[in-house]
């Protein structure tokens, strides 16, 4: 029962998850890291202070069940596959997979938290065969709005080229900024969208593009003027959602004007939203992961060394 073990630490949460290949299972711990009241996120300092702090309960209480051997580990080293992309809160989980990997006498394999973001969202759409094709992605987060072509590599598993990406804010930025505003705890994501559940408008919001990119500034601007208009918080959490997912449905349409007919795959915080998801399904070929795989995750980094040991899933 070979198993593989993914670690992740975004600016955002303390993931670690085990992959077991002869089952297809995938048993997975995380913590987000603690943020105070009225802001919006931590500085790098802070955040890899916190994961030093969770990273040993996250492991604790992942291998409290489990007995098995670790044949690989995986890990996120970077935001990006691409030059200069660096975040310190990601030497935690490298520092502590290169340890095990030298304790344990095991091959670690390191990529970037956005490719553990989409073989996680193949995984939990269990579209994983695509990772031998090509298609289209969507790393939707507190600080990626990227639409992603994503061809099979040898060394990367999953190259990804940007094919469209936020030139000002990000969306997950636009929800928390919004939510922070109406007094919601950061990340606010989850208690955005129970509020916006709450709200009986319409919107129809007409997005900022330049080609295949987008402008997402305007979104806090705009609910900063409702709040300052005394509108209803379920109202400006409804506005804030529906123009995320207009932004989402202009950048799908138009990467899919130039590559007809490729799988869209939706991964990141964001994409966890049921508004967003049930609108996009409506009208593409998409796929989305289940919100324990949408938001900050360690599966994909587990798939990840599953394959480098073994090749193709």
């Amino acid at each position: 029962m070979p198993l593989y073990l993914g670690i992740d630490t975004s600016n955002y949460t303390t993931s670690a998850a085990v992959y077991n290949s002869d089952t297809g299972e995938i048993i997975q711990e995380k913590l987000l890291l603690p943020v105070k009241n009225g802001e919006l996120g931590l500085r790098q300092s802070d955040a890899v202070f916190h994961h030093t702090q969770q990273l040993p309960v996250v492991i604790g209480r992942l291998f409290s069940g489990i007995n098995k051997e670790v044949a690989a580990v995986g890990v996120s080293t970077r935001p990006r596959n691409a030059d200069g992309s660096y975040m310190p809160c990601f030497t935690c989980g490298e520092g502590l997979a290169d340890s095990l990997s030298a304790i344990i006498k095991k091959p670690v394999y390191k990529t970037s938290h956005q490719v553990g973001h989409v073989l996680a969202a193949l995984y939990s759409a269990d579209k994983t065969g695509l990772i031998n094709e090509r298609f289209i992605a969507f790393h939707v987060s507190g600080g990626t709005t990227d639409c992603l072509l994503i061809e099979p590599d040898k060394d990367e598993v999953i190259k990804a080229s940007e094919l469209g990406t936020s030139l000002d804010l990000k969306a997950g930025q636009a929800v928390d900024r919004a939510g922070v505003m109406l007094g919601l705890k950061f990340p606010c994501g989850k208690e955005l969208e129970k509020l916006a559940e709450k709200s009986t408008k319409s919107y129809n919001v007409k997005p900022v593009m330049k080609g295949r990119s987008c402008c997402l500034s305007g979104i806090e601007n705009q609910c900063r003027k409702m709040l300052d208009n005394k509108a209803e918080p379920c109202d400006i959490a409804k506005f804030c959602i529906t123009s995320v997912y207009a932004v989402v449905r202009a950048m799908t349409a138009a990467a899919l004007s130039e590559y007809k007919g490729l799988p869209v795959v939706y991964a990141g915080g964001v994409m966890s939203n049921r508004f967003i998801r049930e609108n996009i399904c409506r009208e593409f070929n998409a796929f989305f992961a289940e919100p324990e795989f949408s938001c900050d995750n360690a599966a994909g980094t587990a798939i990840f060394a599953a394959v480098k040991e073994n090749g193709l899933l």
